[in-house]
């Protein structure tokens, strides 16, 4: 039999360990790299940030999520996109100046080098209206077969508004759908779109995955059409993360460029869309955008135009009612005229991985996707993408039990042993 205070030292290594391994269990992941969104959401809420620099940029109370994001000494893209107010460098006086425009926050940017040519407010916080449904359409094209059909149902029809009109129990297609989705902001269309991914929270759930994968971590979707909702959020910066991979996507590219379509709303019902985003129309160059407007987070907007080889992207977030397209083509101008000549105030990173694929539950996923519902090289990604993150809670448990395991299984060894000795004595004194 073992000694007493060994028994006691042996007992007390293994309820330690115990009590380490059920710790680490319940414990949250580590995170790579800061607070997540988990956290900043969770956070109390912030001082208002200062009015924008802007001559005559309103910034009412209304258009900020209660949470603003936390302080960071170094912002995605560049320390100096940390700043709430105007950012830009002009090298020499016969760069044009900046035009004043209303808006809270605003980005110039240049898709092809990725540089930020001038920005305001380019991290803070405010509500996407429907220029998160640019964010919807990336995340969902690569997963969602355009040929399937999905039928709405009363979550769908039921959105207000209900701009294309679905009815409850009748199918749509999914190409349909997108293209009332970026035409004329169908609602109701990016619900059915969400649902065809399985369900409404997997579609969700790929469309802020998207969001992490392209690093846009301003970003956080509640619903798929922008509507106003409790703890979503976006920024100028952000936006033009997601519109810079929207132009990756000869998709996204044939529905947002779309002006007139026709679309089967029911039997002997049909109407026609047309495209609200009047820079494809009105402005030379222009290639694709997307308008967005609720009374809180008055208009927004992502336009994108080339010219002459260079693509610009401009983002707005809270302008006053019908003055964004105004502003996006006076930003394009000046972009086009002093890009190469001014300094860049920051750069649009890179994703993090390859975007996420279809949950194996949707039928309406892709052919294209694996049996799992992801791709290979997606998987692969996922497994090797964050080395540097600590060990899952379960692999953490895993290995305090094993300790336990070994420590019991000393305790069985030590007892034979001394038991084993004990009967030899006892022989030899018989």
């Amino acid at each position: 039999m073992l000694d007493r205070p060994d028994l006691r030292w042996v007992l007390a290594t293994a309820g330690a360990a115990l009590a380490l391994a059920l710790g680490l269990a319940a414990a949250p992941p580590a995170e790579a790299a800061g607070p997540g969104l988990a956290a900043r959401a969770a956070a109390p809420p912030a001082a208002s940030l200062p009015p924008a620099s802007v001559p005559g940029a309103p910034v009412p109370s209304a258009s900020r999520p209660a949470t603003d994001p936390p302080a960071s000494p170094r912002a995605i893209g560049g320390a100096r996109l940390d700043g709430h107010g105007l950012i830009v460098d002009y090298p020499s006086g016969s760069v044009p100046r900046l035009p004043g425009v209303q808006a809270s926050a605003f980005v110039v940017a240049d898709a092809g080098t990725g540089q930020v040519l001038a920005a305001q407010d380019p991290h803070g916080w405010y509500r996407p209206a429907s220029t998160l449904k640019v964010l919807t359409a990336i995340a969902l094209i690569p997963v969602l077969n355009p040929n399937a059909t999905v039928v709405a149902s009363e979550q769908a029809t039921s959105t207000v508004a209900n701009v294309a009109g679905l009815v409850a129990g009748r199918p749509y297609q999914i190409s349909d759908l997108f293209t009332a989705l970026l035409t004329i902001s169908a609602n109701d269309a990016a619900i059915a779109l969400a649902q065809a991914a399985g369900s409404f929270g997997k579609g969700m759930a790929l469309i802020n995955a998207e969001a992490r994968h392209l690093r846009a971590d301003d970003t956080a979707a509640v619903d798929p059409n922008g509507l106003d909702a409790p703890g979503q959020h976006t920024s100028a910066y952000d936006l033009a993360l997601i519109a810079r991979q929207a132009l990756r996507m000869p998709a996204f590219l044939k529905y947002d460029q779309t002006i007139t379509a026709r679309f089967v709303v029911a039997r002997h019902k049909a109407e026609t869309l047309f495209n609200q985003n009047s820079l494809l129309t009105r402005y030379p160059g222009a290639i694709g955008g997307k308008i967005g407007w609720t009374s809180a987070a008055g208009a927004t907007y992502i336009g994108m135009a080339r010219r002459h080889g260079v693509t610009l992207i401009v983002t707005l977030l809270h302008c006053p009612a019908l003055t964004e397209i105004n502003s996006a083509e006076k930003l394009l101008d000046w972009g086009f005229s002093a890009d190469g000549k001014v300094t860049p105030v920051g750069t649009l990173v890179a994703p993090l991985q390859p975007p996420s694929a279809s949950p194996s539950a949707s039928p309406f996923a892709s052919p294209s996707a694996s049996p799992d519902g992801r791709p290979a090289a997606t998987r692969a990604a996922r497994a090797t993408a964050h080395p540097d993150r600590a060990a899952s809670p379960s692999v953490l448990a895993a290995a305090g039990f094993s300790c336990i395991a070994v420590i019991v299984a000393g305790l069985g060894l030590a007892y034979s042993r001394r038991h084993s000795a004990a009967a030899r004595g006892r022989r030899g004194r018989a």
